[in-house]
């Protein structure tokens, strides 16, 4: 990721400096007036701007990949709020407090990779990340995430991510259908995942072995193509994921 560091105050620079050294390639962005101080902290990585913070947010999110500002919650959601788009293009954004104790995720946490980020970064503070996003915070499946580090590919409405994605932090019983591919995807899962599988994600070997009525959605991890009787009955709660072939 292509990454900014916002700070605004002096406090908050002094941290900005432990931030840019956790996050290689990044960039800290602060008040001209604090010139001095951000290049003492970031030698070669601080932009210095006149003016407003607010000003700089058009470019930095055209172009960043994720923006961690420290400064304070609703200072930052009022000052991104004129910006957004959408969870597909819009960039990560995570919030520091000055002290350093928490890494809040505030935009594009799930996809976006704002979580993970907050993740990484409250190892390497020694702070604490306050993830609100369902999937994570009671680190289960992340249906449209998984295999993403494997560099899966993922077949399915909009309408049916949602739909499985919420019978998996319910608690439904979904199955997990793994033809192909490699087996460790829960381990290599998005933003870390060290407990079991839950006891509600049921594993089959053959979408044949499943029985569409008896559960609320299907993950289907496979290089063939549906078959029609399959596709008729998990219309609208199937994922499909293509491993790719090996070579």
């Amino acid at each position: 990721m292509k990454l900014a560091v916002v700070a605004i105050t002096w406090h908050g620079i002094a941290l900005a400096g432990k931030v840019v050294t956790a996050l290689p390639g990044a960039s800290l962005f602060a008040p001209e007036k604090f010139r001095a101080e951000a290049e003492a902290v970031a030698p070669a990585a601080a932009h210095c701007y006149s003016g407003k913070v607010g000003e700089q947010v058009p470019a930095l999110f055209a172009a960043f990949d994720g923006i961690v500002a420290i400064v304070s919650l609703g200072a930052v959601v009022r000052l991104i709020a004129p910006h957004l788009g959408n969870k597909d293009t819009d960039p990560a954004v995570v919030v520091i407090d000055e002290a350093g104790r928490f890494v809040i995720p505030v935009l594009s946490g799930h996809v976006g990779g704002a979580n993970a980020l907050a993740g990484h970064l409250a190892t390497a503070l020694g702070a604490t990340a306050v993830l609100t996003t369902a999937s994570d915070a009671r680190q289960t499946l992340a249906v449209d995430l998984l295999g993403r580090e494997l560099g899966w590919k993922i077949e399915a409405t909009h309408a049916a991510i949602v739909r499985v994605s919420a019978a998996v932090v319910n608690d439904e019983a979904v199955a997990v259908v793994q033809e192909d591919g490699s087996g460790d995807w829960w381990a290599q899962h998005a933003n870390g995942r060290s407990g079991p599988l839950p006891a509600t994600l049921q594993r089959f070997v053959r979408l044949e072995d499943v029985d569409p009525d008896s559960v609320a959605g299907v993950l289907w991890i496979s290089q063939r193509a549906m078959p029609e009787a399959y596709a008729e009955r998990l219309a609208g709660k199937a994922i499909i994921y293509r491993p790719g072939k090996v070579a």
